[in-house]
């Protein structure tokens, strides 16, 4: 028989792709066997080359996926077909009128932005001068108002170069807006993109600018955003003793709400300073709930560039408290970590100054260790690779824990978990009725299921 009739039998093969994945492969032979019956040809022949096509279809597809920097079923919400979610930011009918005719602060930074008509995305500050509002001055935390200070630098008040606005720092002289600082302001917005973690200081920054427009009589309203951690609930809920500016109220270190919903936890709570109210107003996100995957449009801090170092950042936090690189000075923050002390591995990084590292641990020194950027998803904290660090530095004759380690832990326990090579398991079960509790009183500050 001809090769020149192979095409009629491919005819009338169905292949159906949903997406970029090819289903029901086993009615294949079937099907091909049926074609076969009815053309008359050499049977072997074509099933095989069928099969072959199949299988590099399938292999092509496959490869693309896997060259994917992240999961993209779990940070996309497009490939999920789900709506869009809209952003607070976006949803100016319900805020607008209440900044009209005011003088406006804003708190915000980088990731305040607002999604145009082109699907670009536009900064808050410059789309609401556009529309005459009459902001006054921008309130900037950690980072600064571009996002560009290394973390634990001091940012220095300033003005803006692109508006002339004058820029409040509130990680520097003070953290809290002065009396001085509001006297001037008839509202203040907020908008930071958090992501949901107890020791990333921007719900630290909210607490204090919550206090500050209770104290003054100011309202605030605040802008929610997604949380990119919300998908799930862990860690010790932290202990009144180990409060400072990396973990200031009784959460675990996931804690799975929104940054508006956060705001009315301590509100609701009473957790400001003499158990003052805050005139809140929150504007919620549409089509939004906390499974929703989301894939943040700007980076929320210089050391989390993508959605694989926010993912991994809550279990990976902990070796800022260690004597091990987390891979500050490479392109790979919070993804890789490692040490000169290990032993030599396949895998090494030399970390060098760059943006939001100006001198990183073990700056130019080789490290050895391990990339994780390629890891799964994760719905829980892991401590698996704290422990593997905890071995390979035994036996140097280094410090290994610093002061850092417990106020990221919220407790004095967690350590001595670690020393002792508790499993995760062993470890979580210490928390569990902290965790439920804390449960119950977020439940009630939900705005979205």
């Amino acid at each position: 028989m001809s090769i020149i009739t192979i095409p009629k039998a491919m005819a009338v093969i169905a292949i159906l792709i949903i997406g970029e994945e090819i289903v029901f492969l086993s009615s294949f032979e079937k099907m091909i066997r049926r074609a076969m019956k009815k053309l008359k040809f050499n049977q072997k022949f074509v099933l095989r080359k069928a099969k072959n096509t199949i299988f590099l279809v399938f292999l092509m597809l496959s490869c693309k996926n896997n060259g994917q920097k992240i999961n993209s079923a779990a940070f996309s919400s497009a490939e999920k077909n789900v709506p869009e979610i809209i952003l607070a930011a976006n949803r100016m009918e319900v805020y607008l009128s209440d900044l009209q005719n005011k003088k406006v602060g804003i708190v915000t930074n980088q990731t305040g932005v607002v999604k145009a008509e082109n699907q670009s995305y536009v900064h808050l500050v410059d789309t609401l001068l556009k529309r005459n509002i009459n902001v006054v001055k921008v309130f900037a935390p950690e980072h600064g108002f571009r996002g560009e200070a290394d973390a634990g630098e001091v940012v220095k008040d300033g003005k803006d170069t692109k508006t002339g606005l004058p820029i409040v720092s509130l990680y520097g002289k003070n953290k809290k807006p002065s009396q001085q600082q509001l006297a001037d302001i008839d509202v203040v917005l907020f908008d930071l993109q958090d992501v949901g973690v107890r020791f990333y200081t921007y719900i630290s920054t909210l607490h204090y600018v919550m206090e500050a427009c209770a104290e003054q009589k100011i309202p605030l309203i605040v802008l929610d955003r997604p949380n990119p951690n919300a998908h799930y609930i862990d860690g010790p809920v932290l202990q009144p003793e180990f409060k400072s500016f990396v973990g200031m109220h009784p959460v675990p270190v996931v804690y799975g709400m929104t940054i508006g919903e956060y705001a009315k936890m301590i509100n609701g709570e009473k957790w400001l300073e003499n158990q003052i109210i805050t005139d809140l107003k929150v504007v919620p996100l549409m089509n939004y709930d906390h499974q929703t995957p989301y894939s943040l449009p700007v980076k929320p801090s210089p050391n989390l560039p993508n959605d694989v170092s926010i993912n991994l950042y809550p279990s990976m936090c902990f070796f800022e408290g260690v004597n091990v690189s987390v891979g500050r000075g490479t392109s790979k923050q919070f993804q890789v970590y490692g040490s000169p002390y290990f032993e030599k591995t396949e895998f090494s990084f030399t970390p060098k100054p760059n943006v939001g590292d100006k001198n990183p641990k073990f700056n130019g020194k080789i490290c050895y260790g391990e990339d994780l950027s390629e890891h799964q998803r994760l719905s829980a904290l892991h401590f698996s690779w704290l422990k593997k660090a905890v071995e390979q530095t035994k036996a140097v004759k280094t410090s290994f824990f610093n002061a850092m380690f417990n106020k990221l832990a919220g407790n004095a326990t967690l350590k001595e978990q670690i020393i002792a090579g508790k499993s995760d398991e062993q470890i979580r079960k210490t928390w569990q009725n902290d965790l439920d509790k804390f449960k119950k009183i977020r439940s009630k500050y939900l705005i979205y299921k």
